[in-house]
């Protein structure tokens, strides 16, 4: 019950505070705001969102004036009805460029793929080519040719051809534009790019280098910045060649009831002598599907409906003319330093805004009226060629300010009930509280802690501590009450007070700071009697203590038998018992792991000449020698043991081949072998080595050691200073 009263209460005072600077407080709500979105945002999250709503800011535009540069001739249905096969016949193709370059034209794309002959009439087509350097074909790159489609040969050898690949993005859209493309080290120019280059060489425009970047190319008044994998909305996009992101035009109907689109004349009309000069002459004209038949249709982002595939070129070319001839803006984006802090700005001017209205209802128009404003400025900044963010940022300011709205509408309904709680059990709390003002005074104190120090409330009220308590102990009240009103930090704390009967209590209080609605400033103390549980700790440290020197003294004697138990007492190696216990660990993880083990039982060669000559000490040392030199040449994973007297062994666990076990015996016949000084004298001793490999040799530990043992004895009998495999 006391836990429970004290949570409300605590609860009831966070109503009345405001525990941080305004200025603070907003800037954290943004900062925190602001993380959360740019975190969903870089994993992609809002990509179809931020996409979306670029399509919905081309839908919005404006519509440009009728473009007069560029013609379709479309090859619809009722064309290939005249034609009567599919795909067009090469004589038609040669008749239909005849007819068309009588008018003049700048430039002919022809965005059929004529790779293959289609007879009749491919000589015919292959002389027209010849003829006419105004005319562009296609082809389909890819990395593997397999998946390539060739351009027309003829063509391809006058360097006449553009590829027109398209990218699509997610949701099956197109955004961006190719410009460029490398394979195998060799540049590549698109349909639209070529046709363009070929209409601006007549406004005597040629591509560049921009002189704010060498690697952009720039024509005429334009530069086309090159498109990034994270530019704009795009997460992790595929960035290969050179893209740009495409403002395509928004040509305005010549009549309202048809669908916006350039100039179209068909195949059959053209081929009939039924279109007008006017409609070719200095112009770029396509020639493309228009058909639905042929299922060459694509979406755009201010497309309703799917468009073909040949208007797509033409959005491209009349894109790339207008920047460079009249400075039309190109779609850039900002960097992504100012895009996170036009994201950031928004959230804290949301954060700014709730904070500071609070209330519901001008917090909601004012969260209208803001929005209104974002999506004002992202769309006249998309009429200048900027695509700046708008999903995110509106995210951030409805998240902060919604988000601070719902925090003061959740702490107001808590503050209302923990006041009528409070109001009824303040005085059945069996902790003592109190409540000082900045002047030191207690202004607000429950019964139980009148009780603590054994005076009435009355005689309390508006009293401080130097009134009551020694001079000391109201010192150290002083001191905290104050750190507390300075730092404006709770702080919790452990003191002695004397009560009105002389008894001394051991009490811990913690303090925290609160302000009202009007701004006063409050101490309010929550006190816990802890005397009987600190006399308590202290009869518990003592015993720990006692308990704990014992456990110590215990615990080092159990070291030191199981480290006698299992090391040599001279050398410090593991003993004959460790050996045969580790021996029987490996050989059980090599099985299960299916790996090679490796034994080597050591002999010193020479070392009884020492022992007898120079003296059992001087024997001793030599062993310990030994020893740190064969610690020394081996991995952390192997084991050196020794057995007895001059005999060592060694575990190669987990060597991958044999000839790993030859590769150590050699280092520790090299190592051992060097001079050793002792007193002065200098000694020389050498190795016998026998090895056995698991699971070559054997599966058996016993055997394994039987056989490493005679391989030792017979590299003694072989001359000594060697090593010898088990046979």
């Amino acid at each position: 019950m006391s836990k429970q009263v004290s949570k409300h209460l605590v609860r009831f005072i966070s109503g009345l505070k405001k525990p941080l600077s305004q200025g603070k407080r907003e800037l954290i709500t943004a900062s925190s705001v602001a993380v959360c979105i740019l975190l969903i945002r870089s994993l992609g999250l809002l990509q179809f969102l931020e996409l979306g709503a670029l399509d919905q800011l081309f839908h919005l535009r404006p519509q440009d004036l009728p473009e007069e540069r560029i013609t379709i001739v479309a090859i619809d249905e009722a064309s290939l009805r005249q034609v009567g096969s599919w795909p067009i016949p090469d004589g038609v193709i040669a008749e239909l460029l005849q007819k068309l370059n009588r008018f003049k034209p700048r430039a002919i794309g022809l965005d059929i793929y004529r790779d293959l002959p289609v007879e009749p009439g491919y000589q015919k087509l292959v002389k027209t080519y010849k003829l006419m350097p105004n005319v562009i074909g296609i082809e389909q790159l890819a990395n593997n040719k397999n998946a390539s489609v060739l351009p027309p040969p003829v063509l391809n050898e006058l360097d006449q051809v553009g590829f027109n690949n398209v990218l699509y993005d997610p949701d099956g859209k197109i955004r961006r534009s190719l410009l460029y493309w490398h394979i195998d080290n060799q540049a590549h120019e698109s349909f639209g790019l070529k046709l363009a280059l070929l209409y601006l060489k007549s406004e005597g425009i040629n591509p560049k280098n921009a002189s704010s970047n060498s690697e952009y190319l720039q024509l005429g008044k334009a530069v086309f910045t090159r498109f990034q994998a994270n530019d704009g909305a795009y997460v992790r996009a595929d960035a290969r060649g050179y893209q740009i992101l495409s403002n395509f035009p928004k040509p305005l109907c010549a009549d309202a009831s048809k669908s916006c689109s350039y100039r179209q004349v068909s195949m059959r009309d053209v081929l009939t002598g039924k279109v007008d000069k006017s409609w070719i002459s200095d112009r770029v004209v396509l020639i493309g599907s228009t058909a639905p038949s042929l299922q060459d249709f694509v979406f755009v982002p201010h497309s309703r409906k799917p468009i073909a595939g040949i208007e797509l070129q033409a959005y491209l070319i009349n894109e790339l003319i207008a920047a460079a001839v009249e400075g039309r803006p190109l779609l850039q984006v900002w960097s992504k330093v100012w895009e996170y802090l036009w994201i950031f700005g928004w959230s804290y001017l949301g954060a700014v805004t709730a904070w500071r209205i609070r209330h519901p209802i001008k917090i909601s128009i004012s969260i209208l009226l803001f929005c209104l404003l974002l999506a004002l400025s992202v769309y006249v900044a998309f009429l200048f060629g900027w695509w700046i963010p708008f999903i995110p940022p509106l995210l951030t300011f409805a998240s902060a300010a919604i988000g601070v709205t719902c925090y003061f509408a959740y702490m107001q309904e808590e503050f209302k009930r923990s006041k009528e709680f409070l109001y009824q059990v303040i005085n059945t709390i069996p902790d003592p509280i109190f409540v000082k003002n900045q002047q030191h005074q207690w202004i607000v104190l429950n019964e139980a802690y009148c009780e603590l120090i054994g005076y009435p409330y009355n005689l309390l009220l508006e009293k401080s501590d130097y009134d009551f308590f020694p001079q000391h102990q109201a010192d150290v009240f002083r001191r905290r009450d104050e750190m507390v009103f300075q730092t404006h930090q709770p702080h919790e704390s452990e003191e002695q007070f004397t009560d009105a009967y002389g008894s001394t209590h051991l009490i811990a209080t913690k303090r925290s700071l609160h302000k009202d609605a009007a701004g006063n400033c409050f101490l309010v103390g929550v006190i816990h009697d802890i005397t009987e549980r600190k006399l308590m700790e202290e009869k518990l440290k003592r015993k720990a203590a006692q308990l704990y020197k014992s456990n110590n003294e215990l615990k080092r004697k159990e070291d030191h038998l199981r480290y006698l138990a299992y090391h040599d007492p001279l050398t410090g190696l593991s003993n004959r018992k460790f050996f045969n216990e580790k021996l029987q660990e490996s050989l059980a993880w090599a099985q299960s792991n299916h790996l090679l083990l490796g034994l080597l039982f050591i002999d010193l060669d020479g070392f009884k000449r020492v022992n007898d000559t120079l003296g059992h000490e001087i024997g001793d040392r030599l062993l310990v020698t030994v020893s740190q030199r064969l610690s020394n040449c081996l991995r952390g994973s192997d084991t050196v043991s020794r057995l007895g007297g001059d005999e060592f062994t060694v575990i190669l666990r987990a060597i991958p081949q044999v000839q790993v076990a030859s590769k150590v015996a050699e280092k520790i016949l090299s190592t051992i072998k060097e001079p050793i000084v002792l007193d002065g004298y200098t000694t020389n001793v050498s190795a016998s080595i026998g090895i056995s490999i698991y699971p070559i040799n054997s599966n058996d530990s016993e055997t394994l050691i039987k056989q490493a043992d005679s391989a030792m004895y017979r590299a003694k009998h072989l001359g000594k200073n060697r090593y010898e495999f088990a046979g």
